[in-house]
């Protein structure tokens, strides 16, 4: 036998194993995914979903609506939004996408692949205030949620140079996760040039790469949450009535919180909070500061793309546990500060669905925890939700401002108080122009 004879018998069925997957992912396929797979998914908060597109392609055109959050959607009990829904058959699913960690820049990016199907459609945003600290998104986390394929699908989805543009792609910039050919499209972008023809094109093969990756290993490692909504939905009465449902989150949060005095769940409050961490958090929050974060900015990313989607959104802004805010000496004066410059933005650009919950901490099984709602938080929220959900949409013209990517806005203390009673005017609306 002949070297190149052994050499082909040794390497032969690598490297047509090699050419053999590149043909499978780089030729175009197609998948649709049955409906329990998509109830599944909707439920399921993996990352993979988070940073996919044809499950949420599919799911959106399904009547699915996303809801976009961190970590407070992770805390399943009979009153959140995926259990009510399930229980009073609603005309719509929460597609919950996010997890801790996943704040704006991180929702921005998984946000690219679905622009076309939430065109004229509904959403539904839960904005945490812990979201506006100093530096805003913390990259490790922004690792977590991380998708090359939404990468590829903002770079190739640029039609002109805009200054959202460039913000965006400074900031992935700042993040280590970001390499190789989409670190050096997003430099093109970031300083207001096009792709190169080599890196389009290396793009596109990429993307169409990913995009099989992601059609083929979508439903891998699915987080089946179904048996536990299910079991949730059980405990609630079969017709819908706001005052029931508060007799069942007063019962359920009696005996999940009945071993602290914070109202805090039993389990959160022995894993998390033992008596050595808790005499460390004692007064340590004193000091923090949500009014001034490059957050502001990163919101104003998804706020955006909000727009350019025509999509309908409801933003909610919960509490922070007021028991647990005494302990740790959060100022609640600076929290309504940064709610109201959040409520701020959100008016003066046109996104008037707002429901603040931000001063309702201190009411009893509000909370399930330190800052994340629960029980009677939830049925609070579906106060909010099922009105929004059931009005005729109306396509949404907002009215931007690029002064909200400003260092100036981010660093600014606060800005005009608006209350759900007051909107921005037009004056207020025009003196932004300005700055």
């Amino acid at each position: 036998m002949n070297n190149k004879r052994r050499l082909w018998q040794i390497f032969g069925p690598v490297l047509c194993a090699f050419i053999l997957l590149l043909v499978i992912f780089l030729l175009p396929w197609e998948r649709t995914f049955s409906k329990d797979a998509i109830y599944q998914a909707a439920n399921s908060q993996t990352t993979t979903i988070f940073k996919g597109s044809r499950m949420k392609q599919n799911a959106f055109d399904d009547n699915y609506v996303p809801f976009y959050g961190s970590s407070e959607l992770s805390r399943l009990d009979p009153l959140h939004p995926s259990v009510l829904a399930e229980k009073y058959h609603r005309n719509y699913r929460p597609f919950l996408l996010g997890g801790p960690g996943s704040q704006s820049l991180a929702q921005f990016l998984g946000m690219q692949g679905t622009a076309k199907q939430l065109k004229n459609k509904k959403a539904v945003v839960i904005i945490s205030p812990q979201w506006f600290t100093k530096n805003g998104q913390n990259p490790d986390a922004f690792a977590l949620y991380y998708s090359p394929l939404q990468a590829c699908n903002f770079l190739l989805g640029i039609k002109q140079d805009n200054l959202t543009n460039r913000y965006a792609a400074k900031r992935f910039l700042q993040m280590p996760e970001v390499k190789g050919i989409i670190k050096s499209g997003m430099k093109r972008i970031a300083n207001g040039k096009q792709l190169t023809a080599t890196q389009r094109f290396i793009l596109e093969n990429q993307r169409r790469m990913l995009n099989n990756e992601d059609k083929f290993f979508s439903t891998f490692q699915l987080r089946d949450r179904i048996k536990k909504i299910n079991e949730h939905a059980r405990l609630l009465p079969n017709t819908y009535s706001v005052a029931a449902l508060n007799k069942i989150a007063k019962y359920q949060a009696a005996i999940h919180t009945n071993t602290n005095d914070f109202g805090i769940n039993n389990r959160f409050f022995k894993t998390r909070l033992n008596k050595r961490t808790l005499v460390k958090l004692k007064g340590s929050q004193r000091n923090f500061d949500y009014t001034k974060s490059v957050e502001y900015s990163d919101f104003e990313l998804m706020l955006h793309q909000f727009a350019k989607q025509h999509t309908n959104v409801l933003f909610i802004i919960p509490p922070i546990n007021e028991k647990w805010a005494n302990y740790t000496g959060l100022s609640q004066t600076m929290y309504q500060k940064s709610v109201s410059k959040i409520k701020y933005q959100l008016a003066s650009q046109g996104f008037d669905n707002i429901e603040d919950l931000s001063k309702r901490g201190s009411e009893k099984y509000f909370m399930e925890d330190t800052i994340h709602l629960g029980w009677r938080g939830w049925v609070a929220v579906d106060q909010a939700v099922k009105p929004f959900m059931e009005e005729k949409n109306v396509p949404y013209k907002y009215n931007l401002h690029n002064y909200f990517f400003s260092k100036k806005w981010q660093n600014k203390p606060y800005q005009i108080s608006v209350t759900d009673n007051t909107p921005v005017n037009g004056s207020q609306k025009e003196s932004l122009k300005g700055n």
